[in-house]
């Protein structure tokens, strides 16, 4: 794209959504992809169909497990930094890449509150009862059986964290 069409007066659409945001059809390293949005229900929103819509680009189709287990980490990852991460004013930030590797899918999710995410296990889940079970204890718990690590860093240039998770990627995904 340029930033000067060859005919001022006419506008230019794109001929699909996500064209903008193509790149080579496999995965691969050195892809990143890595957006600011508000700390809003809308912007986790965003971020998780953005998050989809990359993926895809990268070779990663819609509908394969991996893409969907990716697309929920995403969602979880970003819901809990709206709902647990947010401070009036301040938007998060949201990352993902590949590693090196090319096998793995690193999310990032970076608030601007400093208190750690709590680690939830199956069974102490479990041993709460109904109240362990509720719509609100079980992100981080989906993130930890998808994701093959997780875990969370203070944020280096200011206050708040960053919240990651790495992810495999299937055998079927790299072929």
């Amino acid at each position: 794209m340029t930033s000067e069409p060859a005919n001022p007066t006419s506008t230019s659409r794109l001929s699909s959504p996500g064209d903008h945001l193509a790149t080579s059809a496999a995965p691969g390293p050195g892809r990143t992809f890595g957006m600011r949005f508000t700390s809003s229900p809308r912007g986790a929103r965003l971020a998780r169909r953005l998050a989809a819509v990359r993926l895809d680009a990268w070779g990663i189709p819609y509908g394969t497990r991996s893409h969907d287990d990716l697309t929920l980490i995403v969602a979880e990852l970003t819901a809990n930094a709206v709902q647990h991460g947010h401070v009036p004013g301040r938007d998060f930030h949201f990352r993902l890449d590949t590693a090196p590797d090319g096998r793995t899918v690193r999310v990032e999710v970076t608030d601007t509150r400093a208190e750690r995410p709590l680690r939830r296990t199956a069974p102490a889940v479990l041993a709460q009862g109904r109240a362990g079970l509720d719509e609100g204890n079980r992100g981080l718990l989906l993130v930890s059986r998808l994701a093959v690590r997780w875990d969370w860093q203070p944020r280096p240039d200011g206050p708040g964290k960053t919240v990651w998770a790495e992810y495999l990627l299937d055998a079927t995904v790299l072929s």
